[in-house]
């Protein structure tokens, strides 16, 4: 898979999932939100088993124990992060909603530096404080007193486990996808309907179950299946910053079919989150205009066998010495897997 192609993966999996506040604000006038949560993920899982069965493609290498910790540790944020996010609709507006949902990339790339020591320039380190000042922002009430929107902690509360739910995503992700996304949707989705009885939230009738299933399948199933596909090349900071679309379109979506007010704490929030925003962007661009040749090379250690993957880059200032022609080279470490020694 090319790296163009991860790209627009990336951005088909914002698009995907843009859909999902909007319309799951209009569903909860209907469906309590554990329960909407529950429906949510498990329509991704039912919509991609189908979707395994009908793509005879080779799906590669299936999970195994090794990978046991990373894929409970994905199902139980992936529990958590959703009912955040629908308790944060229900308690606050979709376009804030929306808009937060940027704070993903802080706490995914923040988490990627600091457990995978994945690089993170200058430039990212500016936009992470954009959007911060912006959630900040957004967390406030526009009543004039700093009272907390407690909608908007929801949704951040969200976005910090899907930023660690990312980072696990991403230590499995070069599995089965569909593998992958199947099992985020069934038992994620089983845990959160299992809260949602033992809360005894009332189940809505068939015609809303069925709409909230098809919601999963588009903006939990499709979307988590080609943001997999993408951070399986280009890494889990980087695919997120692609993903910096989807808080904007539907935030716009609020604004269409929802008749949501614009205050002037929202316009001047989404001022400063586009500026980050932009940054993000500009900062995926530029590294990908480097010339770049992967090798990988492993050593045991501790009774580990890990896995170096180097990218050599070329960065064309050429030069003569001593009447040899040649160019610099610039060596970064882009990701460390830790295979276990079986």
């Amino acid at each position: 898979m090319s790296k163009t192609k991860a790209i627009l993966y990336a951005f088909l999996a914002a698009v995907f999932y843009a859909i999902n506040v909007p319309v799951s604000k209009l569903l909860m006038a209907q469906i309590e939100p554990t329960t909407m949560a529950a429906l949510l993920y498990l329509g991704a899982g039912l919509g991609m088993s189908v979707l395994s069965v009908i793509d005879r493609s080779d799906k590669g290498e299936k999970l195994d124990q090794n990978d046991l910790p990373f894929v409970i540790g994905m199902i139980v944020l992936d529990i958590a992060a959703p009912i955040f996010l629908m308790l944060g609709i229900s308690y606050g507006s979709s376009a804030n909603a929306s808009l937060l949902g940027n704070f993903e990339i802080v706490a995914t790339t923040l988490i990627a530096l600091l457990l995978f020591k994945e690089k993170v320039s200058r430039r990212l380190w500016a936009a992470i404080g954009l959007i911060t000042l912006s959630s900040i922002m957004l967390s406030f009430e526009e009543t004039g007193s700093f009272r907390f929107s407690y909608g908007s902690l929801f949704v951040i509360a969200a976005t910090i486990c899907w930023g660690l739910e990312n980072n696990c995503t991403r230590s499995i992700s070069s599995k089965d996808t569909y593998e992958i996304v199947v099992f985020k949707g069934i038992f994620s989705g089983l845990g959160a309907l299992i809260i949602a009885l033992l809360k005894h939230e009332s189940m809505p009738s068939f015609i809303y179950i069925a709409a909230a299933l098809l919601l999963g399948f588009v903006a939990y199933g499709l979307s988590i299946f080609l943001y997999v596909r993408a951070q399986n090349l280009i890494g889990a900071a980087k695919t997120s910053a692609y993903y910096a679309a989807a808080p904007f379109i539907g935030s716009f979506l609020s604004f269409v079919f929802l008749k949501e007010e614009l205050t002037g704490i929202y316009l001047l929030s989404l001022l400063v989150m586009s500026a980050g925003a932009s940054l993000v962007v500009a900062d995926t661009l530029a590294n990908s205009h480097e010339h770049e040749h992967q090798h990988t090379y492993s050593h045991f250690h501790n009774g580990h066998m890990h896995t170096h993957t180097i990218v050599h880059c070329h960065a064309h200032d050429h030069f003569l010495t001593e009447g040899k022609h040649g160019h610099h080279h610039s060596l970064k470490e882009l990701e460390r897997a830790h295979i276990a020694h079986r």
